[in-house]
């Protein structure tokens, strides 16, 4: 383990809405470090960027992994793809200025917890979509382009939740987050504009390495979505792990446990090396753990 300096509240865009900040963790050593950016969850109108940094960021970082955990604007201030464009200008800034933080930018990760998950899939899977790249930021000659993507009990079907049962929707007593993410009161099942948000229709076969993790008593985001997503991209010979958390919920303490962590940090530093290129096409499975597996049913 190394010991961890902490940088908080540095700017990486303005918005009408005002600055948007950055928090970056890294340990203590001579050399540049790989970099995964962070993204919170909340439904997309909640959560910072501080939130999990004890547990999660900080320990990430001592086991020799850069995390940048970002602040990207919330509902009901803005609604898609605000969020994404906020995500785009932060990785843009981070290959324009990470490296003065001797941070590694030529091959960057990103990672993301519940709705945050959604954005850093989605970021994997837009590379070059100008709708999604946004004009945030003043670094717009950079790549916005990510080379690994780690994803947390995370939605992949936005339309899932418009199909609950009437005894699904008095247990959560709330309207599905992906209004929120719109800025819609109501949602039908056969909307055109969250059907094309949703991850499951954006998958091709370019798609960086993805490293997936839901929990198998997940009641909030069903871990059926990242199945789907794990066999989606591995049907286009994506290089993507799958590891199952076993009783584990949404948002569980375990996915902090240190052998979920390790499994993470292992797997970004192989990914994001200069010198560990992945092999086109190859499919992986972590190491065995307590309480886990290597892929969905």
């Amino acid at each position: 383990m190394h010991a961890v300096r902490v940088i908080k509240d540095l700017e990486y865009a303005t918005t009408p809405g005002g600055p948007l900040t950055l928090d970056i963790y890294r340990s203590e050593s001579d050399r540049p470090v790989p970099t995964v950016l962070y993204l919170h969850g909340g439904g997309w109108e909640g959560g910072d960027k501080a939130d999990n940094a004890d547990e999660r960021l900080r320990p990430l970082a001592e086991m020799g992994v850069a995390v940048v955990s970002v602040n990207y604007r919330l509902a009901p201030g803005v609604r898609y793809p605000a969020q994404m464009h906020d995500v785009k200008a932060a990785l843009r800034w981070l290959r324009a200025e990470g490296s003065d933080h001797d941070l590694q930018v030529e091959r960057i990760g990103i990672w993301g917890a519940s709705a945050g998950g959604y954005l850093a899939i989605m970021a994997g899977l837009s590379a070059g979509n100008a709708a999604l790249e946004g004009t945030v930021g003043s670094h717009l000659d950079q790549s916005s382009a990510v080379q690994a993507v780690v994803t947390w009990f995370s939605p992949t079907d936005l339309l899932g939740s418009t199909r609950r049962t009437r005894l699904e929707s008095l247990i959560l007593n709330r309207p599905p987050a992906v209004h929120a993410l719109f800025g819609r009161t109501q949602i039908t099942g056969d909307d055109a504009e969250v059907r094309s948000a949703s991850p499951m229709e954006n998958v091709h076969a370019a798609a960086p390495p993805f490293l997936i993790a839901h929990g198998d008593l997940d009641r909030i985001v069903p871990a059926s979505d990242s199945h789907d997503l794990f066999k989606a991209l591995a049907r286009r010979g994506v290089d993507v792990t799958y590891a199952a958390v076993g009783c584990a919920g949404h948002e569980d303490p375990r996915f902090d446990a240190e052998p979920n962590l390790a499994i993470t940090a292992a797997w970004l530093k192989a990914q994001l090396s200069p010198r560990t290129l992945p092999e086109a096409g190859h499919t992986a499975s972590p190491p065995a753990e307590p309480g886990q597996s290597s892929a969905p049913d």
